[in-house]
């Protein structure tokens, strides 16, 4: 292999002027005066202007008085710094001749050959990264969605707003009532587009006193009134209420989201339908949940504003009394006692202070028990015994309910283990509700509890409200059949005070109709709620389904019940729910009367 020739002084410099003529980057040459001597074809294009017109003009073509102030600005550091140092290296922005704004970096170093002196740049086209870094800028100080400040962008200008300001100001926080199930309804997509027309509205109905509209995620908003009243803000927020009034219009996706949405009350009409399987249109009407707190008469921080005005909106939420609450003391007893309740409750769980109470289901012709329906019961540490009234709500909100279901079913198979051991062939109904069928260990869990063979699954049925299958969890008609192949009966409580309850029986593998007390209770003095009676119970007879009555305070309810064909019933008349033992020495009594 031979050995390469040394490379000529000519041919390098021809190479390096080559590879400077081509190079992507704009490269220059000027003279010790700063004028061009040489400018490479990237340089034309960057520039707008050809090597002819640029040699022996001044660096930036033009004097500083024929320039913009920020051109002239930055052509004067950039003079300056060569002048004195020789060096200038610095991220700038420069219009061409076109008018168009180039984002460069630009490098000036001064050279020094034969005793001339020369001064080599170099721009790199960075508008790319400038355009990047602006976008991320932009989202993450603005919504993408909507285009409003986030959280923290509200934070800093309201802040300063507050260092500078002696005059009222409004903090609301909102939200719109049952977003998420809405969205999960309708599908992300129209729920996206509802968020949008929602703040279109707003933004369009001008706000008087509006100083800032943040948007903090999802469905929760921000607003900051500067400079007005009580009342003034008061009126503005009906303004704001007004605009929920008027429907949304979005397209549609399946006929049985529309439906389960409907249920919930979250869409209120239908505008006819495409096809069997999915509407066009549908209308929405939202709600909103506001709370307020006010500078200076809350706090004088904006932090503690801003919390002042999440406690107001979280009572709205809890409470449910009203639509806005503007924020005083006393809610932070009630966000305290929140607090409180949340930690006993997971204490009460960890240390089973839930209990079963039995309330009998008879046989109305003879008065036999042959079943109980178990109540939850919380023998509280320092209360007593609490219903479920006092309790539940809470439950369902910390997301506790599978945990109570475990710990109420545990103590129900004991109880029908030891009844079974004293001769008691009785079944229980435990209730259970969406939340919980939708965990993903509610059946694996019932699963293992019948694999011990304490129980037989036919002694365990469950009962499911009308208004939990209105929540339309998707796994659960799954869970429920996979129940049914365990064993498990299957109970629909409330019957007939849900929309569709005609449409559970057909969609769902129920074994037992359980009637509302709401028709016992004003059965005997009207004639329409003994004939929905009959018509429930013929409906069972004809689906070969048992039936139960429930709430059946006297005897002549009973009676008339029983002249009707219904075979079973709980209610005061026979008992109200007992504790274990009573219901031990209630079956005994029974065996023994016999």
């Amino acid at each position: 292999m031979s050995t390469p020739s040394p490379i000529t002084d000519s041919i390098k410099q021809q190479l390096l002027a080559q590879f400077c003529e081509e190079h992507d980057n704009a490269i220059s040459i000027l003279d010790a005066d700063l004028h061009y001597l040489s400018v490479n074809r990237a340089f034309e294009v960057m520039v707008g202007y050809n090597s002819e017109f640029l040699l022996n003009r001044p660096l930036g073509v033009y004097a500083t008085e024929f320039l913009s102030l920020r051109d002239g600005t930055v052509l004067n550091d950039m003079i300056g710094d060569l002048r004195s140092t020789g060096l200038y290296a610095n991220n700038v922005s420069i219009a061409n001749r076109y008018g168009q704004t180039l984002n460069c970096y630009v490098t000036y170093r001064q050279m020094t050959i034969d005793d001339q002196v020369y001064f080599i740049g170099m721009f790199r086209d960075i508008s790319a990264l400038v355009k990047d870094k602006e976008k991320l800028t932009h989202l993450l100080n603005f919504d993408p969605l909507t285009g409003l400040p986030k959280r923290k962008v509200f934070l800093s200008q309201a802040n300063h707003l507050l260092l500078d300001n002696s005059s009222e100001i409004f903090i609301v926080r909102f939200n719109i009532n049952r977003y998420r199930t809405l969205a999960s309804s309708i599908g992300l997509t129209q729920g996206n587009n509802l968020i949008i027309e929602f703040v279109e509205r707003v933004n369009d109905i001008k706000l008087k006193h509006l100083k800032f509209f943040a948007h903090f995620g999802s469905d929760d908003f921000v607003l900051l009134f500067d400079g007005c009243h009580k009342s003034q803000v008061s009126h503005q927020l009906d303004r704001l209420m007004q605009v929920c009034q008027q429907p949304f219009i979005v397209d549609c996706c399946s006929k049985d989201q529309l439906i389960n949405a409907y249920h919930r009350d979250e869409i209120v009409d239908f505008n006819g339908l495409v096809d069997n399987s999915s509407f066009k249109k549908i209308n929405i009407y939202l709600q909103l949940s506001i709370g307020i707190s006010h500078y200076p008469k809350n706090d004088n921080q904006l932090i503690g504003l801003l919390t002042k005005a999440e406690k107001a909106l979280q009572y709205v939420r809890e409470s449910k009394v009203d639509d806005i609450c503007w924020y005083h003391a006393d809610l932070d007893r009630f966000i305290s006692d929140s607090l409180q309740l949340e930690a006993e409750l997971r204490v009460a769980i960890q240390k089973c202070q839930f209990v079963p109470y039995y309330q009998p289901k008879v046989n109305l012709s003879t008065g036999e028990i042959i079943g109980f329906e178990a109540l939850v019961r919380w023998q509280h540490p320092t209360r007593g015994l609490l219903k479920p009234c006092h309790f539940i709500d809470a439950i369902i909100k910390y997301k506790l309910s599978f945990e109570l279901f475990c710990q109420m079913a545990v103590q129900i198979t004991k109880h029908l283990q030891a009844w079974e051991n004293l001769g008691f062939h009785k079944n229980i109904c435990i209730n259970a509700d969406a939340m919980e069928f939708s965990h993903t260990d509610f059946y694996n869990f019932l699963s293992d509890l019948f694999s011990k063979k304490l129980i037989n699954p036919t002694q365990l049925n469950i009962e499911i409200t009308e208004s939990s299958l209105m929540l339309g969890h998707a796994n659960v008609k799954k869970q429920l059949e996979q129940l049914k192949t365990l064993g498990v009966g299957l109970a629909l409580d409330d019957f007939g005070t849900g929309y569709s309850s005609l449409s559970y029986l057909q969609e769902y593998p129920f074994d037992i109709i359980k009637i509302d007390k709401s028709f016992i209770l004003k059965m005997v003095n009207s004639r329409t709620q003994q004939a929905i009676v009959k018509a429930i119970l013929d409906l069972a007879i004809a689906l070969d389904m048992v039936v139960i009555a429930e709430g059946i305070e006297t005897e002549q309810q009973r009676d008339l019940l029983l002249n009707m064909g219904c075979l079973y019933g709980q209610g005061y008349c026979f008992s109200p729910p007992i504790p274990y033992l009573s219901a031990t020495r209630m079956l005994t009594e029974q065996i023994n009367f016999r």
